[in-house]
């Protein structure tokens, strides 16, 4: 560490903090990484140590409001295209192109508007869609795990098109702020709130940690009998836990090489996975 400090420029307080920060998370990671070690739990001690060390509690507030916005003005667009096939697997597909309005994977200065337009008549690499409607039929409510700010609007569709089964939903949010994931502000703004229910996981996790829910919503996961999540970190955490065979699907775009790996296909490949 000390030929690193050597070359960087450390004439500033805010970057000997920033040093410092990645310092003690790379340290962190590394002390703390093993084959028995939960990613979504090592990922959400180093933004909470993050958030306390520099007293923000939403670092991610103007992408978040960014997703929001760009999203917004592209569901018109993505609703006719949806209504017009009106077939469940398409509602699928724009909830998943949704999951590409991601700063955590991109740079603010993607064009997300041509990224969205250019994937919506992609197919889906894994294909679960008949076990969906299956459970779809079967089920009288469905536990729905949102993931990023930005692709919720694009839930609200796939929401809608459950509805229209009879199945009740319950969407679950983030806490507090972390990175970019979505909480009840996004939620409301994107309307989820007139289609749903909206219940707090009951921390800041950055993903799916199964000790770190509320006492509430530890109840709420035990009754549900059926979850669709939302993302990779929400699928990377649910697949460390005894789902007690429950109906759980997974929807997400693959976008980095674990994930890809994991689920035997392409990187960047759309999936809709039953767990």
């Amino acid at each position: 560490m000390r030929q690193v400090k050597e070359v960087i420029d450390l004439s500033t307080e805010d970057e000997k903090l920033k040093f410092e920060l990645m310092e003690h998370c790379m340290v962190h990671m590394a002390t703390n990484f093993n084959d028995k070690a939960q990613p979504n739990r090592i990922a959400t001690e180093v933004n909470q140590y993050i958030k306390q060390q520099t007293n923000c509690e939403d670092a991610y507030f103007k992408q978040k409001e960014l997703s929001n916005e760009i999203a917004l003005s592209l569901l018109p667009k993505v609703n006719e295209i949806v209504k017009k096939d009106d077939c469940l697997e398409t509602y699928v597909k724009a909830s998943i192109v949704g999951n590409i309005l991601d700063f955590g994977a991109y740079n603010i200065d993607t064009d997300f508007k041509a990224l969205i337009k250019e994937n919506l008549g992609r197919t889906l690499s894994i294909n679960d869609i008949d076990e969906l409607d299956n459970a779809l039929n079967a089920h009288d409510n469905v536990l729905y795990i949102v993931d990023n700010a930005g692709e919720i609007v694009f839930d609200r569709l796939l929401i809608e098109k459950i509805k229209s089964y009879d199945v009740d939903v319950t969407v679950a949010v983030i806490s507090s702020p972390i990175v970019n994931d979505a909480g009840r502000k996004e939620a409301v703004e994107a309307g989820l709130d007139e289609l749903a229910d909206i219940v707090d996981v009951g921390s800041d996790m950055g993903g799916i940690v199964e000790e770190m829910f509320s006492d509430e919503f530890k109840e709420i996961f035990k009754k549900s009998s059926f979850i669709i999540s939302k993302g990779m970190a929400n699928y990377e955490g649910l697949t460390e836990m005894d789902l007690n065979e429950k109906d759980v699907f997974a929807l997400l775009c693959a976008k980095c090489n674990p994930i890809s790996k994991s689920l035997s296909v392409d990187i960047n490949s759309f999936v809709l996975k039953k767990i």
